[in-house]
C-alpha cells in the first residue's frame, strides 16, 4: 500500500493517470520492485521489467542486482562509517570522505573459480569458451586499476533445481560447490535464476583467519549465465554483469545506493551523487537524477545499472575503496 500512497503522490504531482498492473510503470516512472518506490526511470518507455534503450533502440530488461547496504553486515556498515567520518573533506558534505590509503597502483590477484550450472535440458549451452571469455572481460575492466583475476577452475553442473536457485537450493549448491578461501572468487553462472534477477552478491564481512570454509559457503556471486560474452541477454551479454558483481565482492556499493540527492550515497567522495538508478545509456541528452546538484549521473560507472556497452569505468576513490576493503577482509584468508 505504501507504493500506492507514493503513486498516488506522483500522481497529483504529475497530473498523470495510471492504470496500476504489477510491475507498473508508465512513460517517466516506474514502480521498483526492489524498493517498493515509485521512481523516475528516465527512459522513453518502460513497462516495469523491460525498456527501451536510447542507445540502440532495443528493448531490454531492467538491470536487478539487489545488493545494498541494508543486506551488509554490521562491521562493514562500521566500516564504511570509520571510513567516511574519520576522513571528512569539503565538497559533497557526508559524501566527501576521503580514502584511508593512498593513491598508488594496486596490485590485487584474485584466484577466480567458475561454476556453470544449467537445466538438464539446456546442457552444453553455456561452454567452456564462455567462461574464459568472462575470465578475460574481468581482466579488462579490472587490470587497469591493479587487480587481475587467475581462473583456476570451471565446473560445469546440470541440475535443474540449482539452475534456477530458489530457496534452500540456493544454499545447497553452494555448499556442494564452493571452493578455496575467502581470497577467492566464486562466480555461480544459472541459466535460469530465480527473481529475474542479472545477479547478485555477498558483500565482504569479517571473517577470522583459519576459520573453516564450511562457515562462509554463501560467499560469492550468482548470476545469470546468459550475461556472459556470448550470451542470449540483449542488452547484457558481454560479460559486464559478473564485472559489476565484482564489485561489490570487493567492497562496493552501487553509486545511487541511498536512492537519494543527499546524504552519504556509496561512502566515496569521486562518484557523483546519484538519486535514481541508469537504464540503458542514457547520454544524449545526459542522465541527471539530481538536477539541482552539480554534474552529471556516472552512467558509465560499473557500479551503476548501466547496459554493458555503457559500462567503461572505476573512479580513483572506488579503486582506493577496494584495496581498502581487500586489505580489511579477503587479503590473506
Amino acid at each position: 500500500m505504501a507504493a500506492f500512497a507514493a503513486l498516488a503522490a506522483v500522481a497529483a504531482a504529475t497530473n498523470v493517470t495510471y492504470h496500476i498492473a504489477k510491475p507498473w510503470a508508465n512513460s517517466t516512472h516506474m514502480l521498483d520492485l526492489r524498493t517498493n518506490r515509485t521512481v523516475e526511470h528516465f527512459v522513453s518507455w518502460s513497462n516495469g521489467t523491460h525498456f527501451t534503450d536510447q542507445a540502440t533502440n532495443q528493448t531490454v530488461k531492467h538491470f536487478d542486482c539487489d545488493v545494498h547496504q541494508g543486506k551488509a553486515s554490521a562491521h562493514f556498515n562500521q566500516t564504511l562509517q570509520n571510513l567516511h567520518t574519520e576522513h571528512k573533506g569539503s565538497a559533497g558534505g557526508a559524501r566527501a570522505a576521503k580514502s584511508l590509503v593512498g593513491k598508488s597502483k594496486l596490485s590485487i590477484s584474485v584466484p577466480l573459480y567458475i561454476h556453470i550450472i544449467t537445466k538438464q535440458s539446456e546442457a552444453g549451452t553455456i561452454t567452456q569458451a564462455m567462461a574464459t571469455a568472462q575470465a578475460q572481460e574481468m581482466n579488462t575492466a579490472y587490470n587497469p586499476y591493479g587487480i587481475s583475476f587467475q581462473l583456476q577452475n570451471t565446473s560445469i553442473t546440470a541440475n535443474d533445481a540449482w539452475a534456477v536457485a530458489a530457496g534452500s537450493d540456493m544454499d545447497a549448491l553452494k555448499q556442494a560447490l564452493r571452493v578455496g578461501t575467502y581470497s577467492d572468487l566464486n562466480l555461480y553462472f544459472h541459466t535460469d535464476l530465480s527473481g529475474g534477477m542479472l545477479g547478485t552478491c555477498t558483500l565482504p564481512s569479517q571473517v577470522q583467519k583459519g576459520t573453516p570454509p564450511a562457515l562462509y559457503y554463501s560467499d560469492g556471486c550468482n548470476i545469470n549465465a546468459n550475461t556472459m560474452p556470448g550470451g542470449s541477454m540483449t542488452g547484457y551479454n558481454l560479460g559486464k554483469t559478473a564485472v559489476h558483481e565484482t564489485g561489490h565482492w570487493l567492497g562496493l556499493l552501487h553509486t545511487f545506493e541511498g536512492y537519494a540527492c543527499t546524504g552519504t550515497g556509496d561512502s566515496i567522495s569521486d562518484t557523483p551523487i546519484e538519486s535514481a538508478s541508469t537504464n540503458g545509456c542514457p547520454t544524449n541528452p545526459w542522465k541527471n537524477s539530481c538536477p539541482t546538484v552539480a554534474g552529471n549521473d556516472p552512467v558509465h560507472n560499473f557500479m551503476d545499472y548501466s547496459t554493458d556497452a555503457c559500462y567503461s569505468k572505476f573512479t580513483n576513490g572506488q579503486v582506493q575503496r577496494m584495496s581498502t576493503m581487500w586489505t580489511q577482509y579477503r587479503a590473506g584468508m
